[in-house]
Formats: structure tokens, sequence, C-alpha cells
């Protein structure tokens, strides 16, 4: 029988993913290939849509109570705010205007996320470790999760994201700009 490899602590499952993004985002940057950045945007979007999921349905509400509430709220915020531009790319297209501005600005919003979350003392994650909350369980209740999403999305493609902060404005759009005649 196969021997089954040490399971992930939930804060080092999650800088994993973090790393993964991150370097994500590098290669995207890099891309010249329509192909190549479309694979690695989806790829981006599926990943980040994954992590935040998990983090809201299973990280965060262990820390509920045990960490600061400001830095939970602030969160959740931060998380609605990528998955608004994660949807535009998702459903977007390459040849969109504001397509590698829109992927900046999320690379850039998960940048601060991922440091508020990673602080030495004060972060989400340290604040949880010196709480005691058992990471070891908690990180098999994400991995669980993360396969299942994984799953999920292969066979029936990525999910319209849910917000959990946001209220729902109506929002009307605008004459789009016209970058050409500017200049």
């Amino acid at each position: 029988m196969p021997k089954k490899s040490p399971a992930q602590d939930a804060v080092a499952l999650l800088k994993a993913d973090h790393r993964k993004v991150e370097g994500l985002f590098k290669k995207f940057s890099k891309a010249k290939s329509k192909d190549a950045k479309k694979e690695l945007a989806q790829e981006i979007c599926t990943e980040l849509s994954v992590h935040a999921t998990i983090e809201e349905e299973i990280f965060y509400p262990a820390c509920n109570g045990e960490i600061e509430d400001d830095l939970l709220r602030e969160a959740y915020v931060e998380h609605d705010g990528a998955k608004v531009l994660i949807a535009e790319l998702a459903q977007g297209n390459l040849d969109d205007e504001f397509y590698d501005a829109k992927m900046t600005a999320l690379c850039e919003q998960i940048h601060h996320h991922v440091k508020e979350e990673e602080k030495p003392g004060k972060g989400t994650f340290a604040q949880a470790r010196k709480a005691g909350i058992d990471m070891d369980a908690l990180g098999e209740q994400l991995a669980a999760r993360k396969q299942e999403l994984l799953a999920q999305i292969k066979s029936n493609g990525l999910p319209p994201p849910e917000t959990r902060s946001f209220t729902g404005h109506k929002m009307r759009q605008g004459k789009p700009v016209d970058m050409e005649a500017r200049a």
C-alpha cells in the first residue's frame, strides 16, 4: 500500500496557494502568445476562486472570534473586489482593451491581500496560530474541499463568483473609454 504523504497544515496550504498564484501572475506578465495568456488567465481565475472559497467556507469561520474582526471583514471585502475582476477576466476576451490592465489590478489586489494575511506577528495567519486553532485538522478540511472544487470546475467550468460583503448595488455601464481619441 502506498505511503500517504503528510498533510499540510492550513497556513502552509494557503501560503502554497499564494506562491502558486504569484508565479502564475509572473508568467502571465511575461507571456507573449494569446494562447499562453488565455491558459494562464484561466488558471489564475480558477486558483483564486478555489482559494477564496476555501478561506471563506472553512478558514475564516474557524478564525471568527479568534482574530481581529476588522482583519476578517477586510479580507472578505478584498475577496469580493478580486471576484469582480476574476469574473471580468474569466468572461472577457484577451482582445478587450482593458484585459491586461484588469489582470494587473487583480495582481496588485492579491499582492496586498497576501501581505495582510502573511504579515509576521499581526497578520491573519499569525493571529490564527496564536489563538491555538488546530491547523492540522483545518488543513485537512481545506485540502479536501479544494479537491472537490477543482473537480467541480473541471466538470462544469468556473462558476460565477459569490460575493459575501458586497450588497449588490445596481451599477450602470458608462460610455466606453476611447483611448485613441485622447492620443
